[in-house]
C-alpha cells in the first residue's frame, strides 16, 4: 500500500512521485484534488500543451475499462512519455476494473492520473488503491491552521506583502474550505494591498469572501442563541454546499473554549460580560459580539465545560465513524442547541 496522507504530499512530490507511474487522488476538497493533479501533471518532463502526449478524460464519459486501458498502453503519434488524465472519478465500476489492472503490471511509458471526489473508505476505487503498492494513492482533505497560514505566507510573501496578527487571524477563519478557493482569495487581497507593504484587518474585512464555501459562524450562532431552526436551516446549507460537517465542530469547540476563557475571568474578576469581551475578545467580529455576550451571561463555567467535553467526544466519534459524520454532528449541535434555549 502506497497511501500519501494529506500533509505528506509536498516532500512526496520532491522524493518519490516520479517512481510511481498511476496515482489516485481523493478528498473532500476538490480544488486541492485538482491543484495536486496539476502538480503531478507539471512534475513529469511532459509538455501539457501537447494534445499528443496528454489525454484528458472525464470518469462519467468512460464505458467500462476498455477506454482507460486503450489510452494508457497506445503509443504516442511521436514518442516519448504519455500522461492519461482521469477527472470526475466517484463510484465508476470500469474505472476501477481498469486501476486493478494496470496496478498488476504498471505501463512502461505511460502515467496515469485520476481525481476523484470524496471516495468513502469502502469505495471500489478507494480499495483498488490502497490495496495496490504500485498506486499513489493520494488524500486531499481541507487546510488545517498549520497549512492555510503556510498558503498565506506563500502568496502574499510573493507578492511582497507582510500581514499583522489580527489580520491574519480574521484571514485564517475566512479561509480553508476548498484550496483553490483560498488561493484565489489570497491573490485578490494581494492584488488589493499592491502597493502597501503590511495587511491590515480592514483590508482583509474589505476584500475576502468566506472561501470555505459557506460560513459556518451562523451555525455556531445558532446554538449560542438556542434557536434550532436556525441551526437546522444553517446546517441544511452547509451540507448542500459539500462543506465538511466537522469544521462546523471545529468553530463551535473554539467558540465554547473562548466562553470557558472569558466565564473564568467574569468570575475571577467580577466584571461584566461586555467587560471582559472588551479585553479578551480581539478577533471577534463586532456583528457577534452581542450574542456571545448573552451567552456569557446564561453560561455557567461547569455547564460550558461539560459541552465542550461533548464537542470532544463529538469529535473523536465523527473521525472514528465517518460514515456517521453528519448524523453526529447536527443531533450533537442540536443537544446543545437545546441547552442555550433552556438558558
Amino acid at each position: 500500500m502506497s497511501e500519501v496522507k494529506s500533509h505528506e504530499f509536498d516532500n512526496f512530490l520532491q522524493r518519490s512521485a516520479a517512481s510511481y507511474r498511476l496515482f489516485l487522488l481523493y478528498g473532500p476538497d476538490r480544488g486541492l484534488v485538482s491543484e495536486r493533479a496539476g502538480q503531478l501533471a507539471g512534475a513529469f518532463g511532459i509538455p501539457l500543451d501537447d494534445p499528443f502526449a496528454v489525454v484528458k478524460l472525464d470518469a462519467t464519459q468512460l464505458q467500462g475499462a476498455g477506454g482507460v486501458l486503450d489510452e494508457v498502453n497506445a503509443i504516442g503519434l511521436f514518442g516519448g512519455e504519455k500522461l492519461v488524465w482521469v477527472r470526475g472519478a466517484s463510484a465508476e465500476k470500469g474505472l476501477a476494473e481498469a486501476l486493478q489492472i494496470l496496478a498488476a503490471e504498471p505501463p512502461a511509458g505511460s502515467r496515469l492520473v485520476i481525481e476523484a471526489g470524496d471516495l468513502k473508505k469502502g469505495a471500489a476505487l478507494r480499495k483498488v488503491g490502497e490495496a495496490n503498492r504500485t498506486v499513489a494513492s493520494i488524500a486531499c482533505y481541507s487546510d488545517d491552521v498549520r497549512s492555510l497560514h503556510a498558503l498565506i505566507d506563500k502568496e502574499l510573501s510573493e507578492a511582497g506583502l507582510r500581514i499583522n496578527p489580527a489580520a491574519r487571524e480574521r484571514l485564517v477563519d475566512a479561509l480553508g474550505g476548498d484550496r483553490m478557493a483560498s488561493r484565489n482569495e489570497l491573490r485578490k487581497l494581494a492584488l488589493y494591498c499592491r502597493g502597501k507593504e503590511i495587511v491590515d484587518e480592514e483590508d482583509v474585512l474589505g476584500i475576502v469572501g468566506d472561501a470555505s464555501a459557506i460560513s459556518v459562524d451562523d451555525a455556531v450562532d445558532a446554538v449560542l442563541q438556542g434557536d434550532t431552526d436556525a441551526l437546522l436551516h444553517a446546517m441544511k446549507k452547509i451540507t448542500t454546499s459539500k462543506t465538511p460537517p466537522f469544521l462546523v465542530l471545529q468553530a463551535c469547540l473554539r467558540q465554547f473554549q473562548q466562553l470557558d476563557v472569558m466565564r473564568a475571568e467574569m468570575d475571577a474578576s467580577r466584571q461584566s460580560a461586555g467587560q471582559v469581551i472588551a479585553s479578551l475578545g480581539r478577533g471577534l467580529h463586532f456583528r457577534r459580539k452581542p450574542i456571545v455576550e448573552a451567552a456569557l451571561k446564561h453560561w455557567t463555567a461547569p455547564a460550558i465545560r461539560r459541552e465542550l467535553s461533548r464537542l470532544q467526544a463529538t469529535i473523536y466519534q465523527s473521525r472514528a465513524r465517518q460514515s456517521l459524520e453528519e448524523s453526529l454532528v447536527i443531533q450533537n449541535l442540536l443537544a446543545i442547541t437545546i441547552q442555550s434555549a433552556r438558558r
